[in-house]
């Protein structure tokens, strides 16, 4: 796995060639697979193609444009709208385009309990676990994928497409890759890791 792991990158060219459906059905089982807090698996998957997909990401654009435009949700966030533009171009360039829901949340523009907030969070971790499989599972079978969160400038707006209960947490794209890409920088293990013990302890990475 080690190797999916450092091959995978985010793809944002796409062939037009579809995917078949048992290779969809092949990726979202992986993200089943996923561990989840409580074992509650917050998570379901919407797959659109087509029509289905070209009215997904209408009203995504329609979202956008009504950011731009000065009734935005997400003001201080607005330094992001051109990369949610050329995100939506990458979603329709894409042939798949999964909808990642989390049945049992709430919208974010709804206030939350601190026991609330707590199980949120919880969720939204389970979820990257899941949406990580996928990617993972995506590449192993030769697949490209794009993890989306620009889908937060449309909230309301794709909303009112899912026509589900729960929260909208994000999309992956799913297709052939048009390009490969090459690894992106990476911070040092020694910056991001640190060991804490009894004095006695070493990181035997270190020892000679």
């Amino acid at each position: 796995m080690i190797a999916e792991i450092a091959a995978r990158r985010s793809i944002r060219k796409y062939k037009q060639d579809e995917v078949p459906k048992d290779i969809v059905r092949q990726i979202i089982q992986a993200a089943a697979l996923a561990p989840s807090g409580k074992n509650r698996q917050p998570w379901r998957f919407l797959v659109y193609e087509k029509e289905a997909k070209e009215e997904l990401l209408a009203r995504m654009e329609k979202g956008i444009f009504r950011e731009m435009e000065g009734k935005a949700l997400l003001p201080e966030s607005a330094y992001g709208l051109p990369d949610a533009k050329n995100t939506l171009r990458i979603m329709r360039q894409a042939p798949v385009v999964v909808v990642v829901m989390n049945p049992g949340g709430r919208s974010p523009f709804e206030p939350l309990t601190n026991d609330e907030r707590m199980k949120e969070i919880v969720d939204s971790l389970s979820a990257g676990a899941a949406i990580q499989n996928m990617l993972l599972e995506a590449e192993h079978l030769g697949f490209g994928t794009l993890w989306i969160a620009n889908t937060c400038f449309a909230y309301p707006e794709l909303m009112e497409v899912v026509k589900e209960e729960g929260q909208l947490l994000g999309a992956v794209a799913l297709g052939y890759a048009d390009e490969a890409p090459g690894a992106r920088p990476r911070k040092k293990l020694e910056d991001i890791m640190e060991y804490r013990c009894e004095a006695s302890c070493t990181d035997k990475s270190e020892q000679k």
